[in-house]
């Protein structure tokens, strides 16, 4: 168990010290076995590698419902004042406190999650701003920074229809208007990046759909934000964050590949990196490192949502991630593509319904965390070590000179690739792409000790 602390009046999680690394042999069941902030990996520490954020809205606005029942997950902070905006620094006090001792150096959040929609967006704005100024001053005490903020455009009923996708111009207005407000307090908490997730960005039925027509609105808004950024010199990152599925069946930001495509058509790709989330990818149709790939080969690797789905489930389940293999194939290409920049490990993942003490808060995060760790100093050594790359290389050997190299310089055409199949090259050997040998080795390398 932790040790004890001294218990105060405004200490949320009395008993809970600041979690330490212990190392594998540890049996602490509260204390980190991989992740230790300070250890190098390839001259850089595992804090400056992983950048790992907490995400507000499930581990401190989450309640463990889930779509057959309400929720199980009820905190004291929830019932400690009768008005919402006290509420809401009461919260957020216990927010920081838990960044503090999980020794996370990030937060993300959506604008509705850290304060209370009022009546009119006026209200809102006013209660926003009084949280931010909470949030600024516990940043200014504990050090914790802000990865990224966002708007939510998809909980109200005004949304059920989209936002900036949606029929109607005036509901465009109003999500126009809080995606302005919510990059004023973005900047104003010096976060480092802006993200865009369209929860409704998408359409239910053609019947009813102008499908061009919400697209070329989508990427007016988008337009506006960045004009708006260069308006009040913000500096951070946008990002996207692809999603296929859920809530609305047919959503345009499907996955990484789809959203480059919509990007470059409407000349926004300059100006946009992708935020990819673990499950959004599996609930795609892909691998977690699919979409790293994707990205990366882009030049639009930005940061990461980190959990996972369950794959015996049609649903973004937002679990914690503890799949050492999964990850550790993610990290490989992370760190192939020099790393996130500005981005980082955001848990956007939440307890599961029957977790309901304060302590799985801290076993939840800190699995994580550790599974993340230990990905990275596998990732680093299969890299370093480059037999996997070596292999990669040779495969594609062909295409280093001669006309396989005038292949991609753009020398070669059908009619000289023609002449010199028919006139010496015949029938192409057939080689094998040794996949299974290839995964034993991969299986090899993660049991692998030392």
């Amino acid at each position: 168990m932790a040790k004890a602390t001294k218990s105060k009046s405004a200490e949320h999680f009395a008993g809970f010290s600041k979690i330490a690394y212990e190392g594998p042999q540890s049996d602490n069941a509260l204390a980190f076995k991989h992740y230790n902030a300070n250890e190098k990996v390839g001259g850089k520490t595992m804090a400056e590698h992983l950048r790992f954020g907490i995400a507000y809205w499930h581990s401190f606005r989450g309640t463990g419902a889930d779509p057959f029942g309400p929720g199980t997950i009820v905190r004291k902070w929830e019932s400690s004042s009768k008005d919402p905006v006290s509420v809401a620094k009461v919260r957020m006090d216990a927010a920081f406190e838990f960044y503090q001792k999980i020794g996370a150096p990030f937060w993300c959040f959506h604008d509705r999650d850290i304060a209370p929609e009022g009546t009119t967006l006026a209200e809102s704005n006013k209660n926003l701003d009084a949280i931010i100024a909470h949030a600024k001053g516990l940043q200014k005490a504990t050090g914790v920074k802000l990865l990224w903020g966002t708007a939510n455009l998809f909980s109200n009923p005004r949304f059920m229809c989209g936002a900036s996708t949606n029929p109607d111009a005036h509901v465009f207005a109003y999500a126009a208007a809080q995606v302005k407000k919510a990059m004023d307090v973005t900047q104003e908490l010096g976060g480092e990046n802006y993200v865009f997730w369209g929860g409704r960005e998408g359409y239910e039925t053609l019947l009813n759909t102008n499908l061009k027509r919400e697209q070329d609105h989508l990427a007016r808004l988008l337009s506006m934000a960045v004009d708006y950024a260069k308006k009040i010199g913000f500096k951070g990152q946008f990002l996207i964050e692809p999603k296929p599925k859920e809530p609305t069946k047919h959503q345009y930001d499907f996955d990484c590949a789809t959203c480059i495509g919509f990007l470059k058509t409407y000349k926004l790709d300059k100006h946009f990196k992708f935020n990819i989330e673990t499950n959004h990818a599996t609930l795609a149709g892909h691998t977690f490192q699919h979409e790293i790939e994707v990205a990366g080969s882009a030049g639009m690797l930005g940061s990461i949502d980190a959990n996972s789905g369950d794959l015996l489930l049609g649903w973004d389940t937002d679990q914690f991630n503890t799949d050492v293999k999964e990850l550790t194939l993610a990290m490989m290409s992370i760190l192939k593509f020099g790393g996130l920049g500005s981005g980082g490990f955001n848990f956007d993942a939440k307890l599961r319904r029957p977790s309901t003490d304060l302590a799985d808060l801290f076993h939840a995060h800190i699995g994580g965390m550790d599974a993340y760790a230990q990905a990275l100093k596998l990732a680093y050594r299969i890299n370093t070590e480059g037999k996997f790359s070596k292999h990669v290389a040779e495969r594609y050997s062909s295409y280093d000179s001669g006309f396989g190299k005038d292949i991609e310089t753009g020398k070669a055409d059908f009619e000289s690739l023609e002449k010199l199949v028919l006139t010496k090259l015949g029938e192409p050997t057939i080689k094998s792409g040794q996949q299974e040998k290839l995964e034993n080795l991969l299986n090899a390398e993660l049991f692998r000790q030392g």
